[in-house]
């Protein structure tokens, strides 16, 4: 499953330099802006010790554990969504992103130049989401311009999606973020089309550095879940990779035997035959039933045949509900 999470910030908060850390992979990450212009994209393992132990149980040749995606983008400026700095090209890759991972620098050090020459995490955090907000108003008034038309024809999406775009204008000229509308079952696809930046999930990922200051003070201000990391000790890594694929509503279930045990990423609510697609997409149209037991409830049982016997492996059909940590053999 192609699912990514943006690291987007200002420039010189350490987007690159945790880029590099959790991907291993070499980006710029000198000390100017926009030395990241094209986006570079990594895919990170997700930590899991279920893998470990039940590649262990089933003594697999091979262990491939769950991903998430990240890409590096270039830093943002205040007036980008009117083409500041990079703000252009900035806006159309966190466009194609599925949420976000937004860095903000809590660290001081003379040495590393800020964009606005003072270190102040709030008020970086309120200039990266206004041009979100200002870059997703323009689309949401450009497109109220253009359904006028469709709505005096009585046509009934278009009905529906003026009301939702009155909504969205109302909120984000407010200076609240797209994420703040409630949507019913109707407008949901609506939405999705619109491909609005700041209704994409945001984890705010505080880089303190070893150097941070009232952190504290600063985290109970913050609306939204976020992780603190320093990625120069590559601390807290895992868990902003675990809370990336939260707010991805991601989760992971097993295949596991002797040549292999893998964690699958699937989109939490995916019925089995959603899930077998992961896969191979017959699995999906040539679905019959899954095998199913949970992870923990396999390794007390010692072995398949055990937890057989002992009425712990089910039977399960094409509407169930894969959870996680779920260990899945399908039939086709």
């Amino acid at each position: 499953m192609s699912l990514s999470i943006g690291i987007v910030g200002l420039p010189n908060v350490g987007k690159s330099t945790l880029f590099n850390a959790l991907t291993k992979k070499t980006v710029p990450a000198e000390n100017y802006p926009f030395c990241t212009i094209d986006p570079s994209v990594g895919v990170v393992a997700v930590p899991d010790e279920r893998l470990n132990k039940l590649s262990e149980f089933s003594k697999s040749a091979k262990t491939v554990p769950a991903a998430v995606q990240f890409t590096d983008i270039a830093g943002l400026v205040k007036g980008a969504s009117e083409g500041e700095g990079l703000g252009n090209q900035f806006l159309s890759h966190i466009r194609e992103t599925d949420a976000i991972a937004e860095v903000v620098r809590i660290f001081e050090d003379d040495d590393i130049i800020h964009v606005n020459n003072k270190v102040d995490p709030l008020n970086d955090i309120g200039v990266i989401n206004l041009e979100l907000i200002l870059a997703d108003l323009q689309t949401v008034t450009k497109r109220q311009a253009s359904i006028g038309k469709e709505v005096k024809a009585g046509k009934k999406e278009a009905v529906i999606e003026a009301s939702l775009l009155e909504k969205l204008a109302k909120v984000l000229k407010g200076g609240e973020l797209a994420s703040a509308v409630k949507v019913d079952e109707q407008e949901t696809p609506i939405l999705k089309r619109l491909c609005l930046i700041s209704a994409k999930p945001i984890l705010y990922v505080l880089n303190t550095s070893e150097a941070g200051k009232n952190l504290d003070e600063i985290e109970s201000k913050i609306s939204g879940p976020l992780v603190k990391v320093d990625p120069i000790f590559e601390k807290g890594l895992g868990d902003l990779i675990r809370k990336s694929y939260e707010i991805l509503n991601l989760i992971t279930f097993f295949t596991t035997g002797a040549d292999e045990t893998r964690g699958w990423t699937i989109r939490r609510g995916s019925t089995a035959p959603e899930a077998g697609a992961a896969i191979h997409g017959d699995f999906k149209d040539k679905f019959i039933k899954a095998e199913v037991i949970e992870w923990d409830k396999l390794l007390s049982a010692g072995s398949y045949a055990n937890a057989r016997e002992n009425g712990l492996l089910r039977t399960e059909g094409k509407e169930y509900l894969v959870k996680d940590g779920d260990v899945i053999e399908f039939k086709v």
